[in-house]
C-alpha cells in the first residue's frame, strides 16, 4: 500500500493547491472556497444549461423533451476531470468551455438553438472517464464531445465516441498518435507532443546553447513517455547521440525523488540542463526537491507544467524553469484576443485564467459551434465532416487548420520562463524539424 499512500499524500497537496488555484493572482479565500465547492464536488453531475432553460436532469435539461440536436437545445458533452491528478488543467478548461457556450447563447446560439454543455467528473480515472463518456452518448444523446487535457483520458474516452460515431475534440490532449489510434471522429485542438518536444529541444540547443541534457520521466503515463521520446529524438539529432548523459524514470505513485536526485548528482559530467517529463500534480514537488538538493541548472518541461501548482508548491525554487504551452496568458502583454478573453473570464469567475488550458476549453467549444454552423446540421457525421474541412479558424490560442487527411493542427508553441515566481514569455517557437508521430 506504499504507492497508494504516496499518491494520497501528493493528492492532498494537490487539493490544497486547487483550493487556491488562482491564489497567485490574489483571489480572495472566500471566492476560492466557493469556486472549489461548485466545481470539485466529487460524484455529482455537473450540468451546464447555458441559457437553455436552466437546471434539469441529464438528458432532459433545457426545457425540451428531445435530446441531442432536437428540441430547442444542442447538447455537447464537456468531458473533464474536475478532481484528481489533472484537475488543475481540466477545471480551467471546463470554465473556458462554459464561458464560450454562454457567449454563443447570448448571441442567439447556433442554427436557432442554444448550446447546452453536459459534464460529469471523470475524476482523473480511466474507468470513470469511460463510464461518463458512455453516459453522455447513450443517455444524454450528445451530438459531439469536447474535453480532457491529457492523453490517457482521451484514450479512455475516444474509442467509445468513435464506436458511436460521435465527434470528439480534445481540449488539450497532445498525443499526435490519437487520431490514428482512435479513428476518424477524433480531432485535436492543440499541437502534438512531437511539436512541443521538438520546440523545447531546439530552444535548449539554440537559445540556451545547451549541448548536454539529463532526461527524467514519469513511467506511468502515455503523455510523459511520448513527450520524453520526442524530446530525445530531436535533441540528440541536434547535439549528437551521446548528448543525453542520463535517462531515468520514477513511478506515478512516487512522491520522494531522492533516488533519482542521487543518481543525477553522481554523474561524472554535469549536463547543461534537465528535461523532466512530469504530470501536472507532481511538477511542483519534482522541481522543489531537485532545487533543495542544490540543483540550480535550468529545468525544462512540457505543457503539464502549465499549472498553478508549479509555483504554489515550488515557490521561488521554480525560477529558471522553462516549459511549453499553448498561449501566453497575460492581461497586459497577451494578444488582443487573449486579453479580451481574460477580461471576460475574470468578469465571470472573479479572476484571470489559471493557465492556457482555459483558452483551449474556450476554443474547443467555439470550434465545435463553427463546425455545426458550417455543417448546417446537428448530425454527428456532418459535424465530423465539417471539422475535417476546418481552414483558418481564428482560435484565441492560434489559428486552426487541419491539413488534408490530418486531424492535428499546425500551431506555434509558446515557451514560458519562470522569473522571480512569475511566468514570462521566453519565445514563440515553430520547430524546424518535428519527429514523426
Amino acid at each position: 500500500m506504499v504507492g497508494a499512500q504516496n499518491r494520497e499524500s501528493r493528492e492532498g497537496d494537490h487539493r490544497r493547491g486547487l483550493d487556491d488555484v488562482t491564489g497567485m493572482r490574489k483571489r480572495s479565500a472566500a471566492r476560492g472556497r466557493l469556486a472549489a465547492a461548485a466545481l470539485l464536488a466529487a460524484g455529482v453531475l455537473l450540468l451546464t444549461a447555458c441559457g437553455g432553460g436552466g437546471g434539469g436532469q441529464a438528458g432532459g435539461a433545457g426545457g425540451g423533451s428531445e435530446t441531442g440536436g432536437g428540441g430547442d437545445v444542442i447538447k455537447i458533452g464537456a468531458d473533464f476531470n474536475l478532481t484528481g491528478s489533472v484537475s488543475s488543467l481540466d477545471v480551467p478548461a471546463f470554465r473556458g468551455a462554459q464561458l464560450a457556450a454562454e457567449e454563443v447563447n447570448a448571441k442567439g446560439g447556433v442554427l436557432g438553438k442554444k448550446i447546452q454543455l453536459i459534464s460529469y467528473d471523470g475524476k482523473s480515472d480511466p474507468a470513470t472517464v469511460a463510464n461518463i463518456t458512455t453516459q453522455m452518448i447513450e443517455n444524454d444523446k450528445v451530438v459531439a464531445i469536447t474535453g480532457f487535457t491529457d492523453t490517457d483520458s482521451a484514450l479512455a474516452a475516444g474509442p467509445i465516441a468513435q464506436a458511436a460515431g460521435i465527434p470528439f475534440l480534445t481540449t488539450g490532449a497532445t498525443s499526435p498518435k490519437l487520431p490514428d489510434q482512435v479513428g476518424d471522429f477524433m480531432f485535436l485542438v492543440p499541437f502534438g507532443d512531437n511539436v512541443q518536444a521538438a520546440a523545447m529541444a531546439e530552444f535548449a540547443y539554440k537559445e540556451l546553447h545547451a549541448k548536454t541534457a539529463y532526461l527524467l520521466l514519469n513511467n506511468g503515463y502515455e503523455y510523459t513517455h511520448l513527450l520524453a521520446q520526442y524530446f530525445k529524438d530531436r535533441f540528440t539529432q541536434l547535439a549528437g547521440p551521446n548528448s543525453i548523459l542520463l535517462e531515468d524514470t520514477y513511478e506515478a505513485s512516487d512522491t520522494d525523488y531522492s533516488a533519482q536526485i542521487a543518481k543525477f548528482k553522481a554523474l561524472p559530467q554535469k549536463p547543461d540542463f534537465l528535461f523532466i517529463s512530469a504530470y501536472p500534480d507532481e511538477v511542483g514537488s519534482v522541481v522543489k526537491q531537485f532545487r533543495e538538493a542544490g540543483v540550480t541548472l535550468p529545468i525544462l518541461g512540457g505543457d503539464g507544467y502549465d499549472t498553478p501548482l508549479l509555483t504554489q508548491v515550488a515557490g521561488e525554487k521554480a525560477d529558471e524553469v522553462y516549459f511549453s504551452t499553448h498561449s501566453y496568458m497575460d492581461p497586459q502583454n497577451g494578444t488582443p484576443a487573449i486579453k479580451a478573453f481574460m477580461e471576460a473570464y475574470k468578469k465571470k469567475y472573479g479572476d484571470y485564467p489559471e493557465n492556457a488550458f482555459a483558452a483551449m476549453g474556450y476554443d474547443s467549444v467555439n470550434l465545435l459551434v463553427d463546425a455545426i454552423q458550417r455543417a448546417n446540421s446537428t448530425d454527428p457525421k456532418a459535424i465530423r465532416d465539417a471539422l475535417a474541412q476546418t481552414k483558418g479558424f481564428q482560435a484565441i490560442s492560434g489559428e486552426i487548420t487541419y491539413p488534408e487527411g490530418k486531424r492535428v493542427p499546425q500551431k506555434a508553441v509558446t515557451i514560458i520562463h519562470v522569473v522571480k515566481g512569475k511566468l514570462t514569455l521566453a519565445k514563440q517557437w515553430v520547430p524546424e524539424v518535428v519527429p514523426a508521430p
